[in-house]
């Protein structure tokens, strides 16, 4: 991973980290909508313009890929770069949650 990708990406939005985290999976762009809105109880609701930007920026970035189109959704799933870059940032909020804890 070259350091432009980690300046970018590390620390990371919360709409990329959904985006990235759903897309272990493959999906579509509202499918990551729905599966963000669930995971956070409705707390983040992700616009299209925001995901789309996002998804389109990720791709171009190598993050995600783009599989194939059905029913006219375009499918993408997470690279090997993206799912670098989101353990990266699940480590850091790891490292962030255990110093809250042990500064309590």
């Amino acid at each position: 991973m070259d350091n432009h990708i980690k300046k970018v990406y590390v620390p990371m939005t919360e709409t990329g980290f959904y985006i990235l985290l759903c897309l272990r999976e493959e999906s579509h762009g509202y499918g990551i909508v729905k599966k963000t809105e669930l995971l956070t109880n409705g707390e983040i609701k992700i616009s299209p313009g925001t995901l789309y930007g996002s998804l389109s920026k990720m791709e171009k970035d190598g993050l995600i890929k783009y599989i194939k189109e059905e029913d006219k959704r375009k499918i993408y799933c997470i690279t090997e770069l993206g799912t670098e870059v989101l353990e990266l940032e699940m480590k850091r909020i790891e490292r962030l949650y255990k110093n809250m804890v042990e500064a309590k």
